[in-house]
C-alpha cells in the first residue's frame, strides 16, 4: 500500500511539474527539462514536485530544486528539506571528482550547468552525487 501511494504522488507531482515547465519562460528551458530527467533517473524513489516556486526533488524530504533566476546558466540547489537541521557536527564529504558542487553551507551546495554539452559531458558524475546525496543521513551532508 505504501509503494502505491508513493507510485501516486510521483504521478501527481510529475504532472504538475509538467505543468509548469509547459510555461516555463527561461532560455534554458531545455537544460533544465535534461536535468529533471537527469535526476529522476537517478534514482526510482526520486519523485518531483513544485516547492519554492520551481522544480524540486525529493525522497522522504526534498532534496533538490531549480533556481531559475539566473538566465545564463541553470542551477540546482542541493539540501536537506525545508526545515533549519543541527548543522553543528562536522558533516561528511560528498564525492566530486568533476567539482560540480559550489558549497554555501555544511548542508547545502549548488551546481551550475551552461549549456547542453556540459550537461551530457557531466551526467554521469552528477547522477553519483544525486545518488551519494540521497543515500546520506541528513545530519551528515558534507
Amino acid at each position: 500500500m505504501k509503494h502505491e501511494n508513493r507510485s501516486a504522488a510521483k504521478r501527481s507531482g510529475t504532472a504538475e511539474v509538467d505543468e509548469f515547465m509547459a510555461s516555463l519562460d527561461h532560455p534554458m528551458k531545455r537544460e533544465v527539462q535534461a536535468l529533471r530527467s537527469i535526476l529522476l533517473g537517478a534514482s526510482p524513489e526520486i519523485s518531483e514536485g513544485i516547492k519554492w516556486n520551481a522544480p524540486s526533488f525529493r525522497t522522504d524530504e526534498y532534496f533538490a530544486t531549480f533556481h531559475l533566476r539566473p538566465r545564463e546558466f541553470v542551477q540546482l540547489i542541493l539540501h536537506h528539506g525545508a526545515k533549519i537541521k543541527d548543522s553543528s557536527g562536522p558533516g561528511r564529504e560528498i564525492a566530486d571528482p568533476a567539482n560540480l558542487l559550489e558549497w554555501l553551507a555544511k548542508d547545502r551546495c549548488t551546481v551550475k550547468f551552461r549549456g547542453k554539452g556540459e550537461i551530457e559531458a557531466k551526467k554521469e558524475a552528477f547522477q553519483a552525487i544525486v545518488r551519494e546525496w540521497i543515500a546520506l543521513p541528513s545530519t551528515d551532508r558534507r
